[in-house]
């Protein structure tokens, strides 16, 4: 007979190597082939949350704020991301999304959600198992927005 701690530990293992191996394969799928994915993390953070501090972004992303700086400064480089003085805190700096930036997510996941209808298209679920797919989303949503 299998205990809860081995069913928990089971299912946190087949959930780990699912999600890893779908994650590598629609990382694939993105508008700027240049762009690491630690960019672009920070591009669809900025863009779904607004402007951002270093800080706050490093936070997020669980990073230094030097390792983030970088990041932040190809970004401005490629032109996807402004800096801008806070109107609070003049000793703070806000970082933005320019519309080049939010335009490469916005395609970044046009692409990736096209790959992904692709490859259920290809295993030909039944609604029911679609069903059953988006509610798994939901609750692997709930462990991650933790």
């Amino acid at each position: 007979m299998t205990s809860p701690d081995d069913s928990l530990q089971l299912t946190a293992t087949e959930l780990r190597m699912a999600t890893f191996r779908l994650a590598r394969r629609l990382r694939c799928a993105r508008a700027a082939d240049s762009m690491s994915d630690a960019q672009l993390a920070v591009l669809a953070d900025l863009r779904m949350n607004g402007r951002r501090t270093i800080s706050t972004l490093a936070e997020r992303e669980r990073v230094t704020a030097p390792s983030m700086t970088n990041t932040i400064n190809g970004l401005e480089e490629q032109g996807y991301v402004t800096r801008a003085v806070d109107e609070d805190d003049r000793r703070r700096v806000q970082v933005e999304i320019t519309d080049a930036g939010a335009e490469l997510v916005v395609e970044t996941i046009r692409r990736r959600d096209v790959l992904l209808a692709d490859m259920l298209a290809d295993l030909d679920f039944t609604e029911d198992e679609l069903t059953t797919l988006r509610e798994a989303s939901v609750l692997m949503r709930r462990v991650t927005d933790r």
